[in-house]
């Protein structure tokens, strides 16, 4: 059972390789990367069956055991988002794959697409399942490293100044994560996270602090939490579509999740924390204004995708187990939504030629399938019921109020001001983008340019892609219950750190540092 730990890192590298060598074979890459993806769902799933009947799969690389060694572990939360994020990335390929046929012929390779793409994935479940900070940062270079060249592919002036502000604060989010694994292991002598979750203890509380605040904002940085966002909205609306989906539903997600299992693992917190409070409160309101103020579609969403990290925040911030799991269940609503609205959102920009509300019009009447798979992922992201994001808000106010001080309410009243603003941003864009007469698409300056095409043309597995994480979302709000249930007992695990590092370190070292 171990391997099921190191194969969703192991075959995409395997793969990128494969596909970098056979760049010249268009069909090949298509099914390497296609294949590999299925093969990590069936992992993920039979994972995720795995640690939610048995507890944690752990794997010591090289037979070295921790602290020492290299370690790989998958317990309900990794497995969850594993398989979340495999589903999305799937759908995200296929939709590439369906648009470069559509643009460019079915016999055009991809030299740089479909290697960088592979490496990105392999980055993202690396993240998941290192156990050490050292690895948690390798995961998080590997996936940056693919990302300069995916949000640089087909260069324009405007990509290239989004891809420069991208890469200077990644880099400079880099050397703070570096600064911090060093401050860390001088203060500890390790980097091992179930090692840390023992030894931080014994630390003088202001040092505590002031590493729980470094770590905070080193992960800030990457989740575009607020006063730390303002890299993503001028970033992510200039990549193509499929770049900007896979971005947008996991990236800063694996950020949100690099602060949950550091601030839950490594640092004891017995109560709700007032700072990050403030800052899910001023993460919610800043996105939200901002994206109330947009014209361009794919900004908008940006803005709300910085808003809604806020929630997660909130639910962290709290410290309970209905808070956490409320997190949980966010963060597996959030991925699917934000990835399925902007792919909806390619294809309304191909349909129309433009990115700008006020130059579009009538696409409900021209392609209303667009318009239902534009809708559905919109009203889950404000919180319409029975949806998924409902389902999760729901999780998340009841934790607030659960945990009754001032400032918690605060950020509770906050939070469904929030859906109302997502709302109401949402709303601007259906009465401006859907509603009215259709009109012809623009003229594209750059028939090159990913981002705006206006051919009308789009090919079954863009639709069909979409739609997948569209049901997805419907999926995950209809098994409501059972998520629910998994998501409340990966809280519970998370918030009591004795599983995991019985499981990494043994019963007896825990028992003995206890």
């Amino acid at each position: 059972m171990t391997a099921l730990v190191v194969l969703p890192v192991l075959l995409p590298l395997l793969a990128a390789a494969l596909s970098l060598v056979f760049g010249r074979f268009a069909w090949l890459q298509r099914g390497l990367g296609i294949g590999v993806l299925l093969a990590i769902l069936v992992d993920a799933v039979v994972l995720l069956r795995r640690v939610d009947t048995a507890g944690p799969v752990v794997l010591q690389l090289g037979g070295h055991a921790a602290p020492f060694g290299i370690t790989l572990i998958a317990d309900r939360l990794a497995a969850l988002l594993l398989l979340v994020s495999t589903i999305v990335t799937l759908s995200v390929l296929l939709y590439a794959i369906g648009q470069r046929i559509t643009d460019l012929g079915p016999d055009v390779s991809s030299t740089a697409f479909h290697p960088m793409y592979l490496v990105l994935c392999a980055g993202v479940s690396l993240a998941y399942v290192a156990g050490d900070l050292f690895n948690l940062f390798v995961a998080f270079e590997v996936m940056l490293s693919a990302s300069y060249v995916l949000i640089s592919r087909r260069t324009t002036a405007s990509r290239v100044r989004a891809g420069m502000t991208y890469v200077i604060v990644s880099l400079t989010s880099s050397l703070l994560f570096i600064t911090m694994i060093a401050l860390m292991y001088a203060a500890t002598g390790t980097v091992n996270l179930a090692d840390l979750a023992m030894k931080v203890d014994e630390l003088p509380g202001g040092m505590q602090t002031g590493l729980a605040l470094l770590m905070m904002m080193v992960f800030g940085i990457k989740a575009a939490m607020v006063p730390l966002h303002f890299w993503l909205p001028d970033s992510y609306p200039t990549a193509p579509a499929p770049v900007t989906a896979v971005f947008a539903g996991l990236l800063t997600k694996v950020g949100v999740y690099a602060m949950i299992r550091s601030q839950t693992l490594v640092f004891a917190h017995t109560a709700s924390w007032t700072i990050l409070l403030v800052l899910a409160l001023l993460t919610m309101l800043v996105g939200a204004l901002g994206a109330i103020a947009q014209d361009d579609i794919n900004r908008l969403l940006s803005f709300l995708l910085v808003s809604h990290i806020g929630y997660m925040l909130f639910g962290l911030a709290l410290f309970t187990v209905l808070g956490v799991t409320g997190v949980i269940l966010y963060v597996l609503h959030h991925i699917t939504a934000q990835a399925a609205l902007f792919l909806a959102s390619g294809l309304i920009t191909r349909q129309t030629g433009t990115v700008s509300l006020r130059e579009m019009g009538g696409v409900a009447r021209a392609s209303p399938l667009i318009a239902a798979l534009f809708a559905i992922p919109a009203l889950s992201l404000a919180g319409i019921p029975p949806l998924s994001g409902f389902v999760a808000k729901v999780s998340l106010l009841r934790a607030g109020v659960q945990v009754a001080t001032p400032m918690a309410y605060a950020v509770t009243a906050v939070a469904v001001l929030t859906s109302l603003l997502t709302l109401y941003a949402l709303t601007r864009v259906w009465v401006t983008a859907f509603w009215g007469d259709p009109r012809p698409p623009h003229a594209d300056p750059d028939p090159h340019d990913e981002v705006v095409v206006g051919t009308r043309r789009r090919s079954v597995s863009m639709v069909a892609a979409t739609g997948v994480l569209v049901l997805t979302g419907l999926f995950i709000a209809g098994a409501a219950g059972p998520l629910s249930g998994a998501s409340e007992r990966a809280a519970t695990d998370l918030l009591d750190r004795d599983n995991y590092r019985s499981a990494v370190l043994g019963h007896s070292a825990v028992r003995e540092a206890g």
